[in-house]
């Protein structure tokens, strides 16, 4: 047996080489670390031990060897020897097998537990095990991250898994669920007119951190910062599902679609002190996470899933961006959705800092400039920063577009003014810095909470399936059923539905900002009133692919939407101008049913805007009455340039295909005034100058 060499404490993680492959870890705590080398990922025992003695093979408080000999493949893991003594904050356990926090692959057992890292005892059969690779094996045939501006940009909020799950998408059931599976359905993308997709957690996660018989769907629930999820992979672990992720983000790129990835740097599935020892906590469990003050066998808990990330500690912040190194350099991913980042601001103690050191190594990082960075600006314990998100490069889910637009669409009162300004791209809240329109991420539906269809259809949330008693979920969803709970066969009820629905598309995707799509809110997918479907992985939360034909109208919609607004210069093209900047080259005009007078009244439903393109050659004006009566309003003149006076565009109250038309079909409008239906959105479009 060759004998193993001292090693180097960098890079950490594993690292192969011609002759063998070099392993280090961080411990600052541990008084002995062993690597631990496995056959097989079933093995109850390994193979190897290698014991890491102090003064050979640490430096400074990383612990390091090289193993001659060893190839990519090699399933390794860690023990360490330590204190367990929760009230300092300590909690070694020399039994449990750890996952290095630095690998790039994770192999699971066939008969992976997650409870056997909770009790005593050694769990090496049930374990998952990290695995050695080679990351300058791929070919990425010139593939690099496509950059595309923020004004250029449609995001489609998506879960890997249930994209093509659905025995209904037609995929050969090997492929149904994974990244290659996704592979087969970028046409539909494209077609869509989708620019990026937000992946929900593709970083390996524990399927089995769930209630009792149910599964960790959505994914927040980390296991590893580096290594893809096997659960995505048809190949299901192991080194091999690197290269179908990589395989997949070639294929979106190739057809213009970036990747954004959903990253959960602010807790890990070790939760709080009842949870499993599986990589940090029995590591350094200290350093790793945040303690309760005064009581440091307790995990302070800003995330709401038991633990929170230490982030702005030294060794915690180079984890974080030595992670989003790995994705932007060797996986070649366009962007990062920080879940609950405002966590990411807070200090060992919780204080939130002004200015948060993680937060500015991710802001200043050369390897990241360029990458589109997205902040979940609040977190579980009441921290909300949307609008006040530290530093320049960051965009922001802007949770008050959701609510104010929810609000307003299902008819509540005292939204105009609110709504007027979400449409506009929220300048209240980002017209105080020198911040450009995209600056908002719009949505109105996420992962989180109903499905669109579900915010037309239920009063209330039904998530009796999660097997809480109801009790999870939010409770203030600004839904409304239309005038019943859940599915029907009246076709008035049915026919308002689906006039509500294009109403929230048409303000998501027709306003300043970036705007969210959904997954299946296209097709008005169902999760029937579920609105914390994040353990139910089954028909309930996956693309059922036979509503495409079910509500073709819908589809069409969407694509019409996306369309027209392409059409306007400040997301053809990138001026690089201020909100404020955009506001006054388009000559934008607020008005209520009466010209130049927005109607700011309590009890108002309606409001108008009229804006140039940045040409000035296009005039639009939108035309939105939320009240259950037909109103009129008063159209604005054209300037004697004008050909052919308004044309009407949109009307969300008609039946498609006369809802949504080219501008150049578009029906001539006539007269002073033009009544827009209850509970429906007119865009009028009028060419001033030469023809487009």
């Amino acid at each position: 047996m060759i004998t193993p060499l001292r090693g180097q404490p960098s890079p950490l993680g594993a690292t192969p080489g011609p002759d063998g492959v070099n392993f280090s870890v961080y411990s600052r705590a541990a008084q002995r670390v062993e690597l631990l080398l496995y056959d097989d990922v079933d093995d109850a025992e390994p193979r190897r031990v290698i014991s890491l003695e102090s003064r050979r093979h640490r430096s400074y408080h990383y612990w390091h060897v090289f193993v001659p000999g060893l190839r990519p493949g090699q399933l390794y893991a860690w023990r360490a020897y330590g204190p367990f003594e929760p009230d300092r904050g300590q909690r070694f356990d020399s039994q449990k097998v750890l996952l290095d926090p630095y690998g790039r692959a994770v192999a699971r057992p066939s008969d992976y537990r997650r409870a056997a890292a909770q009790v005593m005892g050694r769990n090496d059969r049930w374990a998952c095990k990290s695995v050695v690779v080679d990351m300058d094996r791929y070919d990425w045939e010139g593939d690099a991250p496509l950059r595309r501006p923020f004004a250029q940009t449609i995001i489609y909020e998506m879960h890997v898994g249930g994209f093509t799950r659905h025995p209904s998408s037609g995929l050969a059931p090997e492929l149904r669920g994974t990244y290659a599976g996704l592979v087969q359905k970028i046409p539909y993308l494209k077609d869509l007119g989708i620019t990026a997709v937000e992946l929900l957690p593709v970083f390996q996660f524990d399927e089995q951190d769930a209630p009792a018989g149910l599964t960790n769907y959505w994914g927040y629930s980390p296991m590893s910062f580096f290594a893809p999820h096997g659960g995505y992979s048809r190949c299901g672990s192991g080194a091999e599902v690197l290269d179908e992720f990589r395989d997949m983000v070639k294929a979106l790129h190739r057809a213009g679609i970036e990747v954004i990835l959903d990253v959960v740097y602010n807790h890990t599935t070790e939760n709080d002190e009842h949870g499993p020892t599986q990589s940090l906590r029995g590591l350094d469990n200290r350093t790793y996470y945040m303690l309760e003050p005064g009581r440091r066998y307790g995990y302070a808990n800003y995330s709401g899933t038991g633990n929170t990330l230490n982030a702005n500690h030294a060794v915690v912040r180079r984890l974080i961006t030595d992670s989003l190194h790995f994705w932007v350099r060797d996986m070649h991913v366009d962007g990062f959705r920080f879940d609950l980042a405002s966590i990411l601001s807070r200090d060992e103690s919780g204080r939130p800092l002004s200015n948060p050191p993680v937060l500015w190594d991710i802001e200043s990082d050369p390897v990241l400039a360029g990458t589109k960075l997205i902040a979940e600006a609040w977190d579980a314990a009441g921290l909300y920063q949307v609008g006040s998100f530290v530093g320049d490069s960051w965009k922001e889910w802007n949770g008050q577009f959701r609510d104010d637009v929810r609000a307003f669409v299902r008819g509540d009162a005292g939204l105009v003014a609110r709504v007027a300004d979400r449409l506009m791209g929220s300048p209240q809240l980002y017209g105080g810095r020198p911040r450009e329109p995209a600056q908002s991420i719009n949505f109105i539906t996420s992962h989180d909470g109903f499905t669109l269809n579900d915010l037309v259809s239920y009063n209330e949330k039904h998530n009796e399936a999660n097997g809480e008693h109801n009790r999870d979920g939010h409770n203030h969803n600004l839904s409304w059923n239309c005038g019943v709970e859940g599915p029907t066969n009246d076709p008035a009820v049915e026919a308002l539905r689906a006039r509500q629905v294009r109403n929230c598309l048409s303000h998501l995707i027709l306003s300043l900002g970036t705007p969210m799509l959904l997954m299946g809110d296209e097709v008005r997918r169902t999760q029937g009133g579920n609105n914390n479907a994040y353990c139910q992985d089954n028909a309930t939360s996956w693309f059922d692919w036979t509503l495409l034909q079910r509500h073709a109208d819908i589809l069409r919609w969407v694509k019409g939407l996306i369309a027209l607004r392409n059409l306007r210069e400040s997301v053809r093209t990138d001026h690089h101008l201020t909100l404020a900047e955009l506001m006054s080259i388009a000559q934008v005009e607020l008005h209520g049913v009466a010209l130049g007078r927005p109607d700011l009244a309590h009890d108002s439903h309606s409001l108008a805007i009229t804006a140039s393109s940045l040409s000035g050659d296009l005039r639009m004006h939108f035309a939105i009455n939320a009240y259950w009566e037909p109103l009129d309003f008063e159209l604005p003149a054209l300037p004697p340039s004008a050909v052919g006076g308004w044309r009407r565009v949109v009307d969300s109250s008609r039946p498609s295909p006369q809802d949504l038309v080219e501008p150049r079909l578009g029906e001539p409008v006539s007269g002073p005034t033009h009544r827009v239906a209850e509970r429906s959105v007119v865009v009028l479009f009028a060419q001033v100058g030469p023809a487009r």
